[in-house]
């Protein structure tokens, strides 16, 4: 019985989350003003936010407000934290800092999780190796993550690794209607082909075990773009240095050079 209820209970739970809290959202228009505890924890914890000028620093304050106004965060077997907020909050912000007033549209609400979970929702027991997943079907507009990976992304243990970065770029991805690693709509027609080009060749130097890229980049394009992505992001002096034409692709893509300090946009 009562592996029955650590099975059922997460189904439930996000089943409940994708027909009640699925609502039309608009951002909040202007400058939103962080909370100034929040603030100060995007401030002890998120690197990139550091790397900003004086009023880019303002913007994404405010752009990490709209998105806390305008995404419900809930937490299925734990309680949602202030830095849990600001964590998911940048995550969101640092793809699409470049890219004007985007709205993730395809988003209502990002659950956290105890810990990494399996096929079926749940956060106990074996062959649980999911760290962060965006919803399909029922769960459409949903984002699951866990907590040990949300806050491993933004530690100093992180290396090239965020795992909530990479679920944001799935949504940017998607956004043209196609999770294929070729986000259309951010860059002109005649570049797509080269950028696929360019993806292939990558992967089989990650085959041939002539890249620092992470292996999982092999699953497929959409992968390889989300892999790569927090790597741009996390590590950018590192990836300009080792993957140049893919460091200039992703600049273009997401409008932003992270390598440079106190960058505004591209």
């Amino acid at each position: 019985m009562l592996l029955y209820f650590v099975v059922i209970i997460p189904i439930i739970a996000l089943i409940g989350w994708a027909i009640f809290h699925k609502r039309d959202k608009a951002m909040p228009a202007g400058i939103q003003k962080l909370e100034q505890p929040l603030r100060l924890l995007l401030d002890a914890h998120v690197n990139y936010y550091h790397n900003l000028g004086g009023s880019a620093r303002k913007r994404f304050e405010s752009k990490v407000a709209a998105f806390l106004q305008y995404v419900n965060i809930e937490g299925v077997g734990t309680d949602i934290t202030d830095l849990d907020r600001v964590l998911i909050a940048s995550s969101a912000v640092i793809p699409v800092f470049g890219l004007g007033d985007w709205e993730y549209a395809n988003l209502t609400n990002v659950i956290l999780y105890p810990d990494a979970f399996d096929n079926n929702y749940r956060f106990e027991g074996h062959g649980r190796n999911i760290m962060g997943m965006v919803g399909s079907g029922y769960m459409n507009g949903q984002m699951i993550l866990s907590r040990p990976s949300l806050l491993k992304g933004f530690s100093s243990a992180s290396g090239k690794e965020n795992t909530a970065i990479h679920e944001f770029v799935h949504l940017v991805d998607n956004a043209d209607g196609a999770t294929d690693g070729i986000p259309e709509h951010l860059m002109a027609h005649e570049y797509a082909a080269p950028w696929l080009s360019l993806m292939h060749q990558e992967m089989h130097r990650i085959k041939d075990g002539q890249s620092d890229i992470n292996p999982y980049a092999l699953t497929n394009e959409a992968e390889f773009l989300a892999v790569a992505s927090e790597y741009f992001f996390e590590k950018p002096e590192q990836f300009k240095n080792k993957h140049p034409g893919l460091y200039q692709q992703l600049s273009l893509i997401f409008r932003q050079a992270p390598a440079k300090k106190n960058w505004f946009h591209i």
